[in-house]
This record gives structure tokens, sequence and C-alpha cells, in this order.
């Protein structure tokens, strides 16, 4: 895994459904999620062991919307995203 400079998002479908998602955060390839945080509703941070967050697991993607996605980032100090970037959890 190459370092991550911008966040990005990976969708798991099953039956055309998303099921999961997953939304990486600025990491580099040796971080591993050391503890985790539930945040609103349907999502979990993880964070790496120096305390930086370096993920979101969406456990509930068809009831997550890109305004509760930027509660979170905000309250993360990470940069906001725009509907067109959490299109794919809208897109079946």
């Amino acid at each position: 895994m190459n370092k991550v400079k911008t966040p990005y998002l990976e969708v798991t479908f099953r039956h055309g459904r998303a099921m999961a998602a997953y939304l990486y955060l600025p990491r580099s390839p040796h971080d591993r999620s050391h503890r985790t945080a539930k945040a609103d509703p349907g999502m979990i941070v993880d964070y790496a062991k120096d305390g930086r967050p370096i993920g979101i697991e969406i456990t509930a993607p068809m009831n997550v919307t890109v305004t509760d996605l930027n509660r979170v980032l905000a309250g993360l100090g990470a940069p906001e995203l725009t509907a067109d970037d959490v299109a794919p959890l809208k897109a079946a």
C-alpha cells in the first residue's frame, strides 16, 4: 500500500447494495488501527498508535450522508468531502 495523501472511499457491495464502506484518511503504509471509537451512528473511527485518525468504517452506508461524514471529519480536523466523493455509497 502506498502512502495515502488524500481521503478515498472503498465500498463493498453485495447483491447490488452497499454493505460496508471504509474512508481511508491520510496515512503511511505502516499505519495500523491501534484503537477505535464510535462516531455518529453507523461510523467507527480508526486511530493509529500515535493518535492520528487513519480511517472511518461506515457500517451503515445506505444511512450515512455526506453531512454525517463531514460532521465526523470536522471533529477530526480532516477536510470535508463533496456529494460526488460519497456518490458510490448511493450508487446501487
